[in-house]
């Protein structure tokens, strides 16, 4: 009874809903990586992308504990996040620390099938340093107000990284690296919006989160700026790859659209309606864009 609280409270806290950031463009970076000339069948990489989503899955599990068991006293002092699973003592360190441990062994575990079922070494020999990335974020805060970027490159390494576990030459594919860079600027562009709302906290604190050491006009417009760009690199993602199909570019339309109302909804209420922003909003830009990439490939990959 007690594993099964922990784990529920573990899982309650680490929002394992809010992989759909990330895992629509892996998937999309594993469907360029098998595109070709003469068309791949789907069920010919059905296992590779099972093994694709088990490896985000585990690694952004560990990635999650590691930030809760690291920011545990800062987020006890804050009034928005003194409720989460270790703070509130609903998840004791020991045991996150455990699901921590479990978590990186099932990644490991994956990478490991590339090698024995498709003779891929790659996700296995790059897996360990990909890890200690992911678990550094939480220290970044405490130095450099870079730490929204780094959170951005931990999600974007997931096109390249989903390529490579596919067919490690497709890493090369221009595509795969202006999708990356908008996952970068978007992801990094956002969570300038979401340290909106612990900018007091932060201060407090001594953490370099953008808005509290810039100040807010200023994060807002360097957010703006970020997600302008993004745009741009989907643009780029598709003249270098115009297989992503013709309901990509409509895609593109509609992520613009997006955006705008994530920052006109900034604009006028902050951050009361960060469950609008934050999540629905970005959540709808992952899932369109991949979907429309996908279907695209599935015309080329029969």
């Amino acid at each position: 009874m007690r594993v099964a609280h922990s784990l529920l409270a573990a899982a309650s806290d680490i929002k394992l809903h809010h992989s759909v950031f990330a895992l629509p463009f892996a998937l999309l970076g594993a469907c360029l990586a098998a595109v070709t000339s003469d068309g791949v069948p789907w069920g010919s990489i059905a296992l590779q992308l099972a093994l694709v989503v088990a490896c985000m899955v585990a690694a952004r599990t560990a990635a999650m504990l590691a930030n809760r068991i690291v920011d545990a006293g800062l987020d006890a002092r804050n009034a928005r996040t003194a409720g989460r699973a270790i703070p509130s003592g609903r998840l004791s360190r020991r045991a996150a620390v455990g699901m921590l441990v479990a978590s990186v062994v099932a990644f490991q575990l994956g990478t490991l099938g590339f090698i024995f079922a498709f003779s891929n070494p790659w996700p296995m020999l790059l897996s360990l340093p990909v890890l200690l990335w992911l678990v550094v974020y939480p220290y970044t805060k405490r130095f450099t107000w870079l730490c929204h970027a780094w959170l951005g490159a931990s999600l974007a390494m997931s096109v390249p990284a989903a390529a490579l576990a596919i067919r490690p030459e497709a890493v090369m594919l221009p595509a795969v690296w202006w999708l990356a860079g908008m996952v970068l600027l978007w992801v990094t562009g956002f969570d300038v919006i979401y340290a909106l709302q612990d900018v007091e906290t932060d201060r407090r604190e001594g953490l370099f989160s953008m808005p509290a050491r810039l100040g807010v006009p200023a994060a807002l417009w360097s957010s703006r700026a970020m997600h302008l760009l993004a745009l741009v690199c989907l643009w780029k993602a598709y003249f270098a790859e115009p297989r992503l199909g013709l309901l990509f570019p409509f895609a593109i339309v509609l992520t613009t659209v997006l955006l705008l109302v994530e920052h006109a909804t900034v604009q006028r209420w902050g951050t009361t309606r960060m469950a609008l922003t934050f999540f629905t909003l970005n959540g709808c830009v992952s899932v369109l864009l991949g979907t429309a990439g996908v279907v695209g490939l599935s015309g080329v990959m029969g």
